[in-house]
């Protein structure tokens, strides 16, 4: 917690931004969900109940940093036997791999609260470069004298580029589960130091 003192914002390119610092993820403000197409007509969605993330946000607010962990093993799409067949070897293969780990490797600044944060995501011993849209959802202090700030975040990957390639083709064309996942972010970070 900072003292009352200590400045909670500041004003950059036209935002009010949170002060330098490092924030960490708020567990209980969270969702770390995902979104993949079914037997081609419908969508599934789902998410990770245990991640944690350090946003180190820096003097030059475009030389801040993010590093984030998902405990793989936390997937949930409210389906049981679906969840622990997304766990097995055939998905993410949580007893070899329990972690989905992300490293930011810059941040450019793209409209007004919009950022596009490059990275690297590895899922399942494999490491790619992935590029997260952020929105900046706005900074404070909450009444029990935290300074927070809010943001959602979202890309698109192809799984089979991690090696999740598992899948069943459809008499009518087609496959069970689709390529394409969707990742959708929304958080608050709090400031520790």
């Amino acid at each position: 917690m900072t003292s009352s003192i200590e400045p909670v914002t500041r004003d950059w390119a036209g935002l009010t931004i949170p002060s330098a610092g490092t924030y960490v993820l708020d567990v209980a403000h969270k969702r770390v969900g995902f979104v993949a197409r079914h037997m081609m007509v419908s969508k599934v969605r789902g998410e990770f109940t245990e991640a944690t993330a350090t946003i180190t946000v820096a003097e030059d607010p475009m030389q801040s940093a993010v590093t984030a962990t998902i405990q793989a093993a936390s997937i949930d799409t409210t389906q049981s036997d679906r969840d622990a067949h997304l766990r097995s070897a055939e998905f993410l293969e949580v007893e070899t791999f329990p972690t989905i780990e992300y490293r930011s490797t810059g941040v450019k600044s793209r409209n007004g609260n919009e950022f596009v944060l490059s990275g690297e995501l590895t899922i399942k011993g494999v490491t790619r470069p992935v590029e997260l849209e952020v929105e900046f959802e706005g900074v404070g202090r909450s009444p029990f004298g935290q300074d927070i700030f809010g943001f959602s975040a979202g890309t698109e990957i192809d799984r089979e580029a991690f090696g999740l390639t598992w899948n069943v083709a459809l008499e009518t064309g087609g496959v069970l589960v689709g390529k394409k996942i969707k990742i959708e972010i929304e958080g608050e970070a709090v400031r520790q130091a």
